[in-house]
């Protein structure tokens, strides 16, 4: 079938190659407009536009779906579908209606759970162990439409977000390409999305990946999973703000050669430093650092970090 494919993040390249090597012919692609980046807000092209120049597949930017050119472009190319990974804008319903099988959407969760806008950094903050990816035919409410294909994944205990969403990448793309076919071969059903299990993944904004150590152990090392790679779990620390990668749950009897003496004790948000690690409290079990990043510098190990600082016994993270 003929196919417009509409996408944005590199997280979106990995299904449109996906559909180049399979039988659908893919006409155009349709991503986000060139966007200011760097010091310098040069304009540059989103990975999925970047990947469409290097294949020399006609490109859409438009500004808004209403626009009437491209509602026009959109049927002068005649797409049988429309498969839409991550585009990041809103489909009008006058574009809704004008391929024959509708917009195919890949969703990054096992619809009806985790609506929106960040499914998998969700999943792995409330502690699910199996995600997944969905496709469906796109219509006005958010992610209601009714379900064409699914695949699970099961989310590791160490898995961030970016560890999660490139595996989903993977299978989800296939899952697409599985989908147009079955569409096509007219093998493949909608069934529509139960009323039960419904829940929602609003986009995760820089305020909500401030670390709160006053939580569980559990809780502090799924946030800053979920977190990561983007928007970056954070803390205070000195008035700035400290960048935290992934940590480490640990228990004071867990600790090699006795320096975790005074772990046990260790009050939410307090810092203390071994010759090779560094741990700060919880509300339940220490959690050792990984890297950290300080404000203006690069990526670090803990102990490097706090062998600069000199910590102090009133220093914290908050």
């Amino acid at each position: 079938m003929r196919v417009l494919f509409a996408g944005t993040p590199d997280v979106s390249v990995v299904s449109l190659d996906a559909l180049l090597r399979s039988r659908h012919e893919v006409v155009a692609v349709l991503t986000r407009p060139d966007a200011p980046k760097g010091r310098g807000r040069t304009l540059v092209r989103s990975p999925v536009g970047a990947r469409a120049d290097e294949l020399g597949i006609p490109v859409l930017t438009p500004q808004r779906l209403r626009d009437p050119d491209f509602l026009e472009d959109l049927n002068g190319l005649s797409p049988d579908a429309c498969p839409i990974v991550a585009y990041g804008g809103l489909v009008p319903p006058e574009a809704l209606h004008i391929p024959r099988y509708g917009w195919i959407n890949l969703h990054f969760s096992l619809l009806p759970a985790w609506r929106g806008a960040a499914p998998v950094q969700h999943a792995i903050w409330h502690g699910d162990d199996i995600t997944g990816a969905s496709t469906f035919v796109l219509e006005q409410g958010l992610d209601t439409g009714p379900v064409l294909g699914t695949v699970a994944e099961p989310i590791g205990v160490t898995d961030t977000s970016g560890d999660l969403l490139e595996r989903l990448a993977r299978s989800g793309a296939e899952l697409l390409v599985r989908t147009l076919d079955g569409l096509e071969d007219g093998v493949v059903a909608a069934v529509a999305q139960s009323a039960d299990g419904v829940t929602l993944a609003p986009k995760i904004e820089v305020a909500d990946a401030q670390v709160d150590f006053s939580q569980p152990a559990v809780r502090v090392d799924r946030q800053i999973r979920a977190c990561t790679p983007a928007p970056g779990a954070w803390a205070m620390f000195r008035g700035e703000r400290l960048r935290l990668g992934p940590v480490t749950v640990v228990s004071p009897e867990g600790v090699e050669g006795g320096s975790g003496e005074g772990l046990a004790d260790l009050a939410p948000g307090a810092i203390l430093s071994g010759r090779r690690d560094v741990w700060v409290g919880t509300a339940s079990a220490p959690v050792r650092l990984g890297e950290v990043t300080p404000a203006g510098k690069r990526a670090m190990q803990a102990a490097d970090w706090a062998r600069g600082v000199r910590l102090e016994p009133s220093d914290v993270l908050a």
